[in-house]
């Protein structure tokens, strides 16, 4: 039942005709892992989590499932993925300073006629300047008012051809600042920040506890992976998911909290 509640009003906000089911997950999850406080995800002042506190959740146990895809999910049918039951879909725009993902352009137009909710996200790069990446997404991705709010994807590059820099903390966090700055005063909405498991060690413990974060953690729930302080938004649980009009493997995730602060934070990124 309140699976089927936060459906309704989240179909209402949106305006679209959702499937009544949230898509199912896949955790690892066990009944043998001992089942501690949500504290790292529940912020009391939006609510997010607190229907869940005292319990390790598994994918299942959130109404709000979203996907993030890229140019290597190829052609996608996204009358397909709203029928499947998909709430929101954060799309790559750009990388670094120069590069456009080649399906962007496609995927933000047909997400938007097929009535997905969308958001646009950046791949950090580290041999360029924050603001210099800030005025490649900003001159890429439309300013369009009814958009999720921007994601910056922070990760360690170590597969670049180009780039392997691993800058000192002082730095990373600098130019991180300069970034979302500037994207939040253009787009109006505060961006979220992905990050993975190492990059988070490394550098983000700690820092930027205004902005909400969208975790990847495919191996086990989030608080179990990450530091105790952090509080998060979003759960990338998977990268094989399979659903309706995508062929192939794709990325997974869920919203931590209930439809009205989903709203809150589709309007605002706050």
């Amino acid at each position: 039942m309140a699976k089927a509640r936060g459906k309704k009003a989240l179909r209402a906000f949106l305006g679209v005709a959702f499937a009544a089911a949230a898509l199912a997950g896949c955790s690892t999850v066990g009944p043998d892992v001992e089942r501690t406080a949500l504290t790292t995800e529940i912020d009391p002042s939006t609510g997010i989590g607190a229907a869940l506190a005292g319990r390790v959740t598994t994918p299942d146990d959130h109404p709000i499932h979203g996907i993030d895809v890229a140019k290597y999910q190829g052609e996608i049918d996204w009358t397909g993925v709203r029928a499947s039951g998909v709430s929101f879909a954060f799309i790559k725009a750009t990388e670094g300073g120069d590069r456009v993902d080649q399906r962007f352009e496609q995927n933000w137009a047909n997400a938007r006629a097929a009535g997905v909710p969308r958001g646009a996200y950046h791949f950090y790069y580290f041999c360029r300047t924050g603001a210099e990446q800030a005025a490649w997404f900003i001159r890429n991705v439309p300013n369009d008012p009814g958009a999720l709010p921007p994601v910056l994807d922070m990760e360690w590059n170590h597969l670049s051809p180009s780039c392997k820099r691993r800058p000192p903390r002082e730095e990373v966090l600098r130019e991180m600042g300069v970034f979302l700055s500037m994207v939040e005063r253009h787009f109006g909405k505060r961006p979220t920040i992905y990050t993975s498991v190492d990059f988070h060690r490394d550098i983000l413990v700690g820092a930027f506890p205004g902005h909400h974060f969208w975790l990847r953690s495919v191996a086990g729930h989030p608080s179990l992976k990450y530091h105790v302080s952090r509080r998060f938004s979003f759960w990338q649980h998977t990268a094989t998911g399979r659903i309706g009009g995508v062929t192939g493997n794709v990325d997974r995730n869920v919203f931590m909290g209930d439809a009205e602060s989903f709203r809150r934070y589709a309007a605002t990124g706050r």
